[in-house]
C-alpha cells in the first residue's frame, strides 16, 4: 500500500468528501508529477501534520530527486515566514510598516535550486494556506510573468486546501477514531 493510500485509509468516515478530494487529487494530471509532488510536500509541511508530511515526502521521492523535495521543504519554511511578516505589515494600522525593510533572510527565493517557477507555484500553495493576500498576490504575478496559465495556479491552490482538509481530518479524527471502512 502507497504513503498516501495509507493516509487515505487514516481519513474518517465523517470526512468523506476530503477522501473524495484526495482520490481526485492523486488522479489529476493538470501538473506535471514534480510540480504536483512539490505542491503537496510544501503543502504538508505547511500544514505541520508529521504522518501527513511523511506520507507525501515519501510517495514525491518516487518521482522527484531529493534537491527537488529539499527546495519544497524549503519554499514552505521561508514562504510561511514571509507569510506571518507581510500579513501583518498588510493588517497593522500603522502604515509606517510599509516603509521599512523587513530585513528576512530569503536568498533560497533567488537560487531554489529548481526551476524558479516551480518554486513559486509551490511558495504560493503555501501562501494560500496561510491566507496572505499580499504574498498570494505576488506569486500570482511572478507566475503569470513567467507564462504560467490560471488553470495550473488554481489547480495548486486547489491541491493546497485538498491537502490542509486531509491534515484536519486527520488531526480531528483522533489517535483513536474509527478509520475509514472500519
Amino acid at each position: 500500500m502507497s504513503p498516501i493510500e495509507q493516509i487515505y485509509d487514516k481519513i474518517p468516515d465523517f470526512a468523506k468528501d476530503v477522501r473524495i478530494n484526495l482520490t481526485s487529487l492523486m488522479a489529476d494530471e493538470t501538473l506535471s508529477p514534480r510540480r504536483k509532488y512539490g505542491v503537496l510536500v510544501a503543502s504538508a509541511v505547511a500544514t505541520r501534520n508529521s504522518a501527513l508530511i511523511a506520507a507525501v515526502e515519501s510517495a514525491a521521492s518516487g518521482v522527484m530527486t531529493s534537491v527537488a523535495i529539499a527546495a519544497a521543504k524549503a519554499a514552505a519554511s521561508v514562504v510561511v515566514m514571509n507569510n506571518v511578516y507581510y500579513r501583518f505589515v498588510h493588517l497593522a494600522s500603522n502604515p509606517e510598516y510599509k516603509t521599512m525593510p523587513p530585513r528576512l533572510r530569503m536568498d533560497v527565493i533567488g537560487n531554489p535550486g529548481v526551476d524558479k517557477s516551480d518554486f513559486d507555484l509551490w511558495s504560493l500553495a503555501v501562501s494560500s494556506i496561510n491566507g496572505c493576500g499580499i504574498c498570494i498576490d505576488a506569486h500570482e504575478r511572478t507566475l503569470r510573468a513567467a507564462g504560467v496559465n490560471s488553470e495550473t495556479i488554481q489547480t495548486a491552490v486547489r491541491f493546497a486546501a485538498i491537502t490542509q482538509s486531509v491534515a484536519i481530518a486527520l488531526e480531528a479524527a483522533g489517535p483513536a477514531s474509527p478509520q475509514a471502512g472500519d
